[in-house]
């Protein structure tokens, strides 16, 4: 790498990371010991390329931080806010979601390493999602991946996201759109969760969007019917818990893989 392209990246990264007359929150990119292990050179690289094609404009801060990815607030050219989602290429979780790729039809030709996996997790979340949109199915919309980075819309205001299910007051209509969700993934996109819970459901005034699908399998995966039973009784628990009467997961698993 030459010194001019190292210099041309570093300004490039700094317009990122401390927009003009911008002020850096105290949780910010910089400063965050988590966000410093994120930004490793390949991950810097493909922020670039994301600046250079207009994706993004900078990063006011992060949103949530987790043991396999770290979500921070974007903002693109136009200034419409971007949920940047950067897998972290240094943990070691993603070994324990080998099960959630292998045996799925998609993505038969895998290669060995901790970053291929990587990379292929974020592949495949944007595949899932796109998958959703395809088939009608209320999600976050994609905008693209590149290498351990997945872009997508931001539900929120002003950096605050929308209030997940389990952070809203819920009632039974909560609970019947959750299990539409499960049905319609299952019969329209061809796709189990694989981690449906309230954690991964927001509340909006048109009904719950379902987000954060990177484990989400193809129904053909061996797995799949363990997966949505899984799902099920997950989402199930949670509104009997909110005091909710809900319906036998059998009756909902049976409806799910009946024959279409």
């Amino acid at each position: 790498m030459s010194d001019s392209f190292k210099a041309k990246l570093e300004e490039k990264i700094d317009t990122l990371l401390a927009p003009p007359r911008k002020k850096i929150r105290k949780d910010g990119f910089k400063k965050s010991k988590v966000i410093n292990e994120v930004l490793d050179k390949s991950t810097m690289m493909t922020l670039y390329k994301m600046i250079n094609s207009g994706t993004l404009h900078y990063v006011n801060g992060v949103i949530r931080a987790g043991k396999e990815s770290v979500l921070f607030w974007a903002v693109d050219k136009q200034g419409r806010d971007i949920a940047l989602k950067i897998y972290l290429v240094t943990t070691s979780n993603f070994k324990k979601r080998a099960s959630y790729i292998i045996g799925d039809p998609r993505f038969s030709r895998i290669k060995k390493g901790t970053r291929s996996m990587v990379e292929t997790w974020a592949r495949k979340e944007f595949r899932n999602l796109n998958q959703c949109v395809q088939n009608g199915i209320p999600c976050v919309i994609p905008i693209t991946v590149s290498s351990n980075v997945l872009a997508m819309e931001f539900l929120g205001v002003k950096g605050v996201p929308t209030k997940t299910l389990v952070e809203s007051v819920i009632d039974y209509d909560d609970y019947k759109d959750a299990i539409s969700l499960i049905l319609r993934l299952y019969r329209k996109a061809r796709l189990v969760h694989a981690d449906f819970s309230e954690y991964n459901l927001f509340k909006t005034e048109k009904g719950l969007i379902v987000f954060d699908l990177a484990s989400a399998v193809d129904i053909r995966h061996p797995n799949a019917k363990e997966f949505l039973k899984r799902d099920i009784n997950n989402i199930t628990r949670f509104f009997v818990r909110r005091g909710l009467t809900v319906q036998n997961p059998l009756n909902i698993f049976a409806r799910a893989t009946n024959e279409f």
